[in-house]
């Protein structure tokens, strides 16, 4: 029952994908996750209230009495239930063209869009869009991290749960993990939506969003993303997005309880060698950890 209920929390927007999959590992949520896409895309039809008020009076008073049939609230709640089910799946079956790629731990992966514009998906990371409607309308859902390069045509629109990106042909990278955002521009411009304000990006110009506050424009000086040669870095960021990008390269799990997750860290960490990645973050922050198996500890030297 705990997983029905936590499955009902994330199709309500209570729990996340990514939160459903760490607590449910081996469950393949794939088709329950397309049925959840398209059961938000149905519009429920608006009705004129009073109208249909009136027109129900009129019908019950040209109707003689008849009898009450209870209908219990659970009963009421089961056949909710697979009312909603027989429309997504109705949807589903007719209305399929997603397409979607997926990388696991320490995994990357270059595909080519219908457009020919390319995408580099770091790790742990998932795209999905609807390709026979590309032609049309360059829109795709990205969560995790990836680089683009879009060939020049029509708007290319990334959405996010975090906000989203809207270019016409340039290359830019986007990073999106929870209630964490940030973009880069490589070539032309983009320009980046949140919920309450967007920015305008000029090659050479980043910009974070952090728990939902937008940050100020920074200026780099690379070329690409550093991630495509085996590497993250980072500038100002939060410890704690960093422990979570450590995470996914290399399948570890770490406790930084005893440490303070919102200090920040500005450095690189290699996505070859675990150790050498962990002191890379570690020691500029006058911090230890320790190793056991995939666990790994963060702790300040006075507490140990």
């Amino acid at each position: 029952m705990d997983k029905e209920r936590d499955i009902l929390k994330w199709f309500e927007g209570e729990l996340s994908f990514q939160q459903l999959t760490n607590k449910y590992p081996n469950d393949d949520f794939s088709t329950l996750e397309k049925v959840n896409f398209y059961s938000k895309q149905i519009k429920v039809p608006k009705v004129d209230t009073y109208a249909s008020l009136d027109a129900f009076k009129l019908r019950n008073s040209q109707k003689q009495t008849s009898k009450v049939f209870p209908l219990n609230y659970k009963s009421f709640l089961k056949i909710a239930a697979v009312f909603i089910v027989l429309i997504t799946s109705s949807y589903f079956l007719f209305f399929n063209t997603m397409t979607s790629y997926t990388t696991t731990i320490a995994q990357t992966d270059t595909l080519t869009l219908p457009d020919n514009s390319e995408v580099v998906l770091n790790a742990n990371s998932k795209i999905f869009f609807n390709k026979k409607a590309w032609k049309d309308n360059r829109n795709l859902n990205l969560e995790g991290e990836a680089f683009f390069k879009v060939t020049k045509g029509s708007t290319f629109t990334v959405q996010t749960k975090e906000g989203e990106v809207k270019v016409l042909g340039t290359q830019f990278n986007v990073n999106q993990r929870p209630n964490y955002f940030e973009i880069h521009c490589y070539e032309g411009s983009v320009r980046v939506n949140t919920h309450t304000k967007y920015q305008i990006l000029a090659p050479g110009q980043s910009i974070k969003i952090i728990a939902g506050t937008m940050g100020e424009v920074e200026n780099f000086n690379a070329q690409n993303p550093s991630w495509l040669n085996n590497e993250s870095s980072f500038s100002n960021v939060p410890l704690w997005q960093v422990i979570k990008e450590l995470e996914v390269q290399y399948d570890i799990r770490i406790n930084a309880s005893k440490v303070n997750t919102s200090q920040l860290f500005t450095g690189t960490f290699t996505h070859s060698d675990k150790n050498i990645a962990l002191q890379s973050v570690t020691i500029p922050l006058r911090i230890s950890f320790k190793i056991d198996g995939k666990a790994v500890e963060f702790y300040n030297n006075e507490s140990n």
